[in-house]
């Protein structure tokens, strides 16, 4: 018992007096998934406690549950998602689904797994990852000293010359109706669910100017993706309080600061500007984001190098909506 005694106030010594590796996992990190896929992590450190907030693929940014460091080298990010369950005897209660990051850094570099409940069936699901540190945004240009290129038309009103759907194997629900450039993604009354495809350009480009008329009907969704990178969200959300997942918003990021949004089934001009990492989003004549900071991807981005060119795409496997005079003009460096 002596000797026990001896071992256990030794451990706790040793432990209570450790010093805790610094901390190099803190700032932001873009990373790619194998198979397909964009996430995005932030870590961050608040009254001495770490925090973080994960994109993973598609949809929000959100909190995580809990994040340490195993080591100098290895951290441990956890996310949780509850879902309200009724049980036989008809009552709700709480059910509770856990997925587990696991990343080792090296230098600027990390990889990873993410291990969780697979979705839709009985198991569980790896992920394998690799990723690299996002340097700081960096401060706002100045929007009055850009220079511009020549604009291009990317919709001539005829056909889909310039486009393409992103996995050419997907359903393509665009085409064009009286010059307008329109999405249907007709779904079967009886039968799976079809995933329509979403449509890019041919043509890649960094920084710009993108100007074009959209029309949402009532109750519908689509998005358009800089670089595709980021969503500017398209939706019929009028009349509703502001959000970052509403009309113009960059999606899950940055909330617009008015409403300017019309009525469903009328069409709304947009004005983006997407520069050095910042974006501006003038919706029917009022500037509702004014040369905002943009950290990471939105959920469905294609790609994570923020700093190489991409396509302009729009997302087709939503709702119904119709686009218009789509005119991109380059930024000069």
């Amino acid at each position: 018992m002596a000797f026990l005694l001896v071992i256990t106030s030794t451990f706790a010594t040793s432990v209570g007096t450790s010093t805790a590796p610094e901390n190099t996992f803190i700032g932001t990190w873009t990373i790619d998934v194998v198979g397909g896929g964009v996430a995005w992590l932030k870590v961050h450190e608040e009254q001495g406690v770490l925090d973080g907030e994960l994109l993973w693929i598609g949809g929000s940014i959100l909190p995580v549950s809990d994040v340490y460091m195993v080591d100098k080298n290895t951290l441990i990010v956890t996310r949780t998602s509850k879902n309200e369950l009724k049980t036989t005897s008809g009552k709700a209660r709480s059910h509770t689904r856990t997925w587990t990051m696991r990343i080792t850094k090296r230098n600027d570099a990390i990889a990873g797994t993410m291990t969780g409940p697979a979705w839709g069936k009985i198991g569980e699901e790896i992920s394998y990852f690799t990723g690299t540190r996002l340097p700081a945004v960096g401060a706002a240009p100045n929007l009055s000293l850009l220079k511009y290129k020549k604009p291009i038309q990317l919709f001539n009103g005829k056909n889909l010359e310039g486009w393409r759907t992103i996995d050419p194997k997907s359903p393509n629900g665009f085409k064009v109706v009286d010059g307008t450039l329109q999405n249907n993604p007709v779904q079967p009354k009886n039968g799976d669910h079809i995933y329509y495809g979403n449509l890019r350009t041919d043509q890649e480009f960094k920084d710009f100017n993108l100007k074009l008329e959209v029309n949402v009907p009532k109750g519908n969704n689509s998005g358009i993706y800089l670089k595709g990178l980021y969503e500017i969200q398209v939706v019929d959300s009028y009349g509703q309080e502001l959000d970052s997942h509403h009309m113009g918003a960059l999606y899950s990021r940055i909330t617009p600061s008015e409403n300017a949004e019309k009525p469903a089934g009328q069409w709304q001009t947009l004005d983006i500007t997407l520069v050095e990492r910042h974006v501006t989003v003038i919706l029917n004549g009022k500037k509702i984001i004014d040369n905002a900071a943009v950290e990471g991807p939105t959920g469905g981005a294609i790609s994570s190098d923020v700093y190489a060119p991409g396509p302009l795409y729009l997302q087709g496997d939503h709702g119904n909506v119709a686009y218009r005079n789509i005119v991109l003009t380059p930024i000069k460096k």
